[in-house]
């Protein structure tokens, strides 16, 4: 297995070596050696990263009642940053990673600090690896449910985020609109990060970059093949690929293909190779990676019975799987419904990484909230 290459960065003093749950790690996938943090108020990261702006992002002069963001970020889109911005967060949470497998808890640079969290979606996976991770590194997050808030309903979306700023210094939101988050991140005058919307879902990507990278090698130059609905996750995969240059394709069936304008912008960003087709078999030859997501979404349970007629031939099985190679890994994000989108025989293979790709939202959120806060 290829080692990585990471890069360059300021790191804590004591040296530990990295351990993990799957046997095909490699040591080299976490640094020969991790200095930890002394005195822990330092940042494992030293410099600035900088960020593109985007028409998608907050305009820091919006400003409303005298709050501005300033210099702080939102995390909405993973094409709102620069290449050189994406693989230094994701560096950090390798760095960040190492740290916390090591067993070391003095690293507690959310200490003092609250998130709050809005769940217009329920989700078992978004809030355990938000909360732990911001417990973890010293903070405390707050859990808003669908009835706590009703926001847009009980309350008015830019209130919301008037009145959470003030109590909270981050804010993390799971919701059905896209519009939705963009409000958020318009009137918080603390950093907003997108934990999922109809549109695109930029942690999970975050995370699988992360995953790709541990587990291949690197994440450039990599053939990345969805299977399935061209759905939220498969938009941030094209923004990703608009970003950083890889190869992905997305198969699907004719009528569930991802948005036209994403797809047309992540070509025309002209970094990475961008594929749709209507083809599985031909899709997943030579492929790193084999990526499935549920057929139907939550808010398309009703569809599910249709979508399991149109979506036959999309099955990722054991003979799918064959035709991609003996050296392909098999991703999911979960939840899976085994024996409908992918067969009990794939996701527990060898060559599956479902469950260190789900352990790695967190990884991947812990070190975005570090990037977004400036610490």
């Amino acid at each position: 297995m290829a080692a990585i290459s990471f890069h360059s960065t300021s790191l804590p003093s004591k040296n530990y070596s990295r351990t993990s749950s799957s046997s095909s790690f490699s040591a080299n996938l976490y640094f020969n050696s991790v200095r930890f943090l002394s005195p822990p108020s330092k940042t494992l990261f030293d410099g600035t990263i900088s960020c593109h702006a985007s028409s998608t992002a907050y305009s820091p002069s919006a400003s409303v009642n005298g709050d501005s963001k300033g210099k702080l970020k939102d995390f909405l889109h993973i094409d709102d940053f620069d290449k050189d911005t994406i693989l230094k967060i994701l560096d950090r949470a390798a760095e960040v990673k190492a740290v916390l497998k090591s067993g070391d808890r003095s690293f507690l640079p959310f200490k003092g600090k609250t998130m709050a969290m809005i769940f217009a979606k329920p989700s078992m996976r978004t809030r355990v690896s938000f909360e732990t991770g911001f417990y973890l590194l010293g903070g405390h997050a707050l859990y808003l449910g669908p009835d706590d808030i009703q926001m847009g309903k009980r309350e008015e979306t830019r209130d919301v985020a008037r009145v959470l700023s003030r109590y909270n210094d981050i804010i993390m939101a799971r919701v059905f609109a896209h519009q939705d988050i963009r409000d958020l991140a318009k009137y918080a005058s603390v950093p907003v990060i997108n934990g999922l919307t109809d549109y695109n879902h930029p942690c999970q990507i975050m995370a699988d970059a992360l995953t790709i990278i541990e587990h291949v090698g690197q994440l450039e130059g990599t053939k990345v093949v969805y299977i399935g609905d061209g759905n939220n996750i498969v938009h941030s995969w094209l923004m990703l690929a608009s970003v950083v240059p890889f190869h992905f394709v997305c198969a699907c069936p004719k009528g569930f293909e991802p948005d036209a304008k994403t797809v047309e912008k992540a070509r025309q960003a002209g970094i990475g190779k961008i594929e749709i087709t209507n083809d599985p078999k031909e899709a997943v030859r030579n492929a790193d990676v084999v990526y499935s997501d549920v057929w139907a979404s939550m808010g398309q349970k009703e569809q599910a019975a249709y979508r399991r007629q149109v979506f036959q031939g999309f099955q990722v099985n054991q003979e799918l799987m064959t035709l991609a190679g003996p050296k392909a890994f098999f991703m999911h994000c979960l939840p899976a419904e085994r024996g409908v989108e992918v067969t009990d025989e794939i996701i527990e293979a060898p060559n599956s990484i479902v469950f260190p790709q789900a352990e790695n939202r967190m990884h991947a959120q812990n070190a975005i909230m570090l990037h977004v806060l400036g610490v």
